[in-house]
C-alpha cells in the first residue's frame, strides 16, 4: 500500500502580506486553517515545513510533525523535497503539495489528487471560470488540458476565442501531487525561460516534458491569502 502523505509548505517572509502565515483568521491563524482543512482529509499523515522558528513553534502546539528547513529556499518545492528527505519517506510515497495560503481548500480536491496521479508524473486541478473578469485578470493563472493531461499555463488568456466560439476557460488551482522520487527529480531542475516569463513554477515540468494530470471541480474556486484584501474576505468568510 502506497502512503500518501500532506505536506504544507510555509515561510515568514511575505512581500504584499508581512508574516502572512501568522495572521488570523478569526481566532485562528493562516497556517492552522490550513493544517486543520488538511485534517478533514482522507490522509492522516500530516507536516509542515517551515524556514522560521515563529511559524514552527506556533504549528507545533497543534501538528506532531513540523520540520524547520533551509531560509534560503527559491521555491515551496524545495521546501518540500528537503522535508522528504529528513522525514526519509520512501521514494514510491505520494506526497501532496497544499499550499500554506490555501486554509479553504475544497476537501473533495485534496481526496481525489492520488487518483488523478494515476498515469501521470504530476497531479493538479481546475475549476471553470465563472465570470470573464476573472478570466482577464492576470493574477488568475489559466490552464488548457486535453483528454485529463495539462497542455500550458498562462497569466494570458488562453484559449484566444478567435473565431467567436462559445469557450469555457479553466483557473488552475495551486495543489500539485507526486510521487517521492518524482519530487526529487523536479528539485534538481533548472528554472525554464517560460517558467520566467510567466512566472509559474508548473511551467518548469512541462519544460522537462513530465506530465501533468489535471481534472476540473465544479467547485468554487477557494480564495488563497496573498494579500491583505485576500485576508480580508477570508476572515468575512469566517464571520
Amino acid at each position: 500500500m502506497v502512503n500518501v502523505h500532506i505536506v504544507i509548505p510555509s515561510r515568514l517572509g511575505s512581500t504584499r502580506l508581512p508574516e502572512k502565515p501568522l495572521q488570523l483568521i478569526g481566532k485562528k491563524t493562516l497556517i492552522e486553517r490550513v493544517f486543520e482543512n488538511a485534517k478533514a482529509s482522507n490522509f492522516s499523515s500530516i507536516h509542515i515545513a517551515t524556514d522560521s522558528d515563529k511559524i514552527a513553534s506556533e504549528a507545533s502546539v497543534f501538528c506532531n510533525s513540523v520540520i524547520l528547513t533551509s531560509e534560503h529556499h527559491l521555491s515551496g518545492t524545495d521546501r518540500i523535497n528537503e522535508l522528504c528527505n529528513i522525514k526519509g519517506f520512501d521514494e514510491n510515497d505520494i506526497i501532496i503539495n497544499l499550499q500554506g495560503d490555501e486554509p479553504f481548500m475544497p476537501i473533495e480536491i485534496i481526496n481525489s489528487m492520488p487518483d488523478i496521479l494515476n498515469g501521470f508524473d504530476i497531479a493538479t486541478a481546475c475549476v471553470p471560470f465563472k465570470s470573464i473578469q476573472h478570466v482577464e485578470d492576470p493574477n488568475n493563472v489559466k490552464v488548457c488540458f486535453a483528454h485529463n493531461q495539462a497542455l500550458y499555463f498562462s497569466r494570458s488568456v488562453i484559449p484566444n476565442n478567435f473565431i467567436k466560439t462559445d469557450v469555457t476557460y479553466f483557473k488552475h488551482i495551486g495543489i500539485y501531487a507526486y510521487k517521492v522520487n518524482t519530487l526529487n527529480y523536479i528539485a534538481k531542475l533548472q528554472p525554464a525561460k517560460l517558467e520566467l516569463s510567466e512566472k509559474l513554477e508548473q511551467l518548469r515540468f512541462l519544460d522537462h516534458n513530465l506530465k501533468i494530470g489535471i481534472k476540473s471541480f465544479e467547485v468554487e474556486a477557494p480564495i488563497g491569502i496573498d494579500t491583505l484584501e485576500d485576508l480580508q474576505r477570508a476572515q468575512a468568510l469566517v464571520n
